[in-house]
């Protein structure tokens, strides 16, 4: 671990900070696959005259996979909800 006191004498470990703001690239590819969906439904959405996602609402994969983008996969849903959804599997994974 590197913790060293940076130029205004606080400790800082670098390391940490290295792995908190350089992402793997599966992050990467899975963000861009959620940010390609979210194009496709609003899409979707504007060639059958209804309203664009608002800043609110979500695009979901209900299977999980991030890169399956097949629109009987997606669903639009809050993102409170959405975030309930994924910390409850989260939080099993963690406990089973």
């Amino acid at each position: 671990m590197t913790t060293k006191r940076d130029s205004r004498g606080r400790k800082r470990n670098y390391d940490k900070e290295y792995k908190r703001d350089h992402k793997p690239k599966k992050d990467k590819g899975d963000r861009s696959s959620r940010n390609r969906a979210r194009t496709k439904l609003n899409k979707w959405r504007r060639s059958h005259g209804k309203r664009e996602l608002a800043k609110t609402e979500t695009v979901d994969h209900q299977d999980g996979n991030p890169k399956n983008n097949s629109s009987g996969n997606l669903k639009v849903m809050s993102q409170g909800k959405n975030s309930t959804k994924s910390n409850k599997k989260r939080a099993k994974k963690s406990y089973a």
